[in-house]
């Protein structure tokens, strides 16, 4: 049974895709708690139907986080038991709920979080890439002046980054990354755990001709920039493949100083020595 503690607050995850991922931790606690806070009760409704659970919902999503906080306190601080949930995943991440569960501790009600699902860790380590040490940044601005800020910003960054993008920007955001931080190693995945899941491994301009299914919210798990001092030395790199890489990205409408960054970035050289070869081959 739930403890009877006065004020408890449970964070539960929930599926991404696939109800069997469900844990039976969560299934007890959204039968057993008083009231389910829902992202949007229609598609949480589905959830609960599926597993017969009675529990009453309600509404709690950016629009009126603010305003429903207050009164969800209010029936925390008179014993009552509140689950948190997102549409899909680990609430409060790039979802609401931050709000509440600060008011919550302000308030000295406990919190708990359910752990589970997260297509944050589900795309990081089915990558490829690097794992010891990762930062996730939620979704990229949507304005293109923006967005290359957040992106330039990112460009020195050395941990693994994870976000999430909707599917009428992603092609432009990972073409924006390609010019600003280079042609890095990504996993974009799509559709995670679901039947047609997809994940997509490779460089960034590798990937972009890959990406046919614009359809469902997309996790991008981008390589770090390269540690320069254990760049490749440049006297072992092919440089006919070089100067493809750069040909191809020029002729795909990357600008000349967005193409050489690509490219360095791709073969763990500097700029001015992906510079050097390009030329060289150039005026062989």
């Amino acid at each position: 049974m739930v403890p009877n503690t006065a004020g408890l607050l449970y964070l539960v995850a929930t599926p991404i895709g696939n109800l069997e991922d469900i844990t039976l931790r969560a299934l007890r606690v959204l039968r057993e708690c008083d009231l389910i806070a829902a992202e949007d009760t229609r598609h949480t409704a589905k959830l609960l139907h599926h597993f017969d659970i009675r529990t009453p919902t309600t509404s709690l999503h950016e629009h009126n986080e603010h305003a429903k906080s207050a009164g969800l306190v209010e029936k925390l601080l008179q014993g009552g038991s509140i689950a948190l949930v997102s549409d899909a995943g680990t609430p409060a991440i790039s979802d609401p709920g931050f709000r509440l569960i600060q008011a919550a501790l302000a308030a000295g009600i406990r919190v708990e979080a359910i752990p589970g699902p997260s297509a944050v860790l589900t795309a990081l380590v089915s990558s490829g890439l690097p794992t010891d040490a990762f930062v996730f940044v939620g979704f990229p601005p949507a304005r293109a002046k923006a967005r290359a800020t957040w992106l330039e910003a990112l460009r020195g960054e050395r941990r693994t980054v994870v976000f999430f993008e909707a599917p009428h920007r992603i092609v432009d955001t990972l073409n924006d990354a390609l010019r600003i931080v280079g042609d890095r190693r990504v996993a974009v995945g799509r559709e995670l755990t679901k039947l047609h899941e997809e994940l997509v491994r490779g460089p960034i301009s590798d990937v972009l001709g890959c990406l046919t299914e614009l359809r469902g919210e997309f996790t991008v798990v981008m390589a770090g920039q390269p540690d320069v001092a254990a760049s490749v030395d440049v006297t072992s790199v092919n440089e006919t493949d070089v100067y493809a890489d750069f040909c191809r990205l020029t002729e795909s409408g990357l600008g000349r100083r967005g193409a050489i960054s690509a490219v360095a970035s791709k073969h763990g050289l500097r700029s001015r020595d992906a510079y050097a070869v390009i030329e060289r081959v150039r005026n062989s």
